[in-house]
């Protein structure tokens, strides 16, 4: 049975790092993993915009920066709409439909991915599944769908703390690799 995880707690807490070092240890049982991460980018120390990687191809691109002129306001950055999807919700879709993806990482459900009605889609159809997901959601996001996967039923929220960061790869890849066989 699949599994689907997700990930909350405050920024800068580490779980995109957790996410990733989980993911890594599953490739290493050579389970292929698919999906996005976004990951915040800084100049001079200042936090200046997220990117967005799909994890099976490499391929980045811009989600957010304080210096785009247009797409839709999120606190200080606005948001590339199309580049994220056709990275991001394409990583995702591209993992859902590749029978030999046994796992979809999303990360992250939050405000500025949630702006894109293409992502939603992709989410719910993820949560209808067969894939185990590994995710994360913002911790403060009370948008619609943020709460249907925090409250869905076979959903397991976690929230990354600095007292389990370090334990949390190992625990998830104990759960993941056991639901995969």
């Amino acid at each position: 049975m699949a599994s689907r995880i997700f990930l909350t707690g405050r920024p800068g807490i580490g779980k995109t790092t957790v996410v990733l070092e989980t993911a890594k240890l599953l490739s290493r049982l050579g389970i292929r993993i698919g999906g996005m991460v976004s990951f915040e980018v800084r100049e001079s120390g200042v936090r200046v915009g997220f990117r967005v990687k799909d994890i099976s191809t490499g391929l980045e691109g811009w989600l957010a920066h304080v210096s785009f002129t247009s797409g839709p306001r999120i606190g200080r950055y606005r948001v590339s709409i199309e580049e994220f999807e056709s990275i991001g919700v394409k990583a995702i879709l591209d993992a859902l439909n590749d029978e030999s993806m046994k796992v979809v990482v999303v990360d992250e459900v939050g405000p500025m991915e949630l702006i894109s009605r293409r992502f939603k889609d992709a989410i719910y159809r993820l949560l209808k599944s067969n894939k185990s997901i590994l995710g994360t959601l913002h911790y403060r996001c009370d948008d619609p769908l943020a709460r249907h996967i925090r409250y869905m039923n076979g959903v397991e929220v976690v929230e990354v703390t600095l007292d389990n960061r370090d334990r949390l790869p190992q625990i998830l890849y104990d759960r993941l690799s056991r639901s995969l066989q």
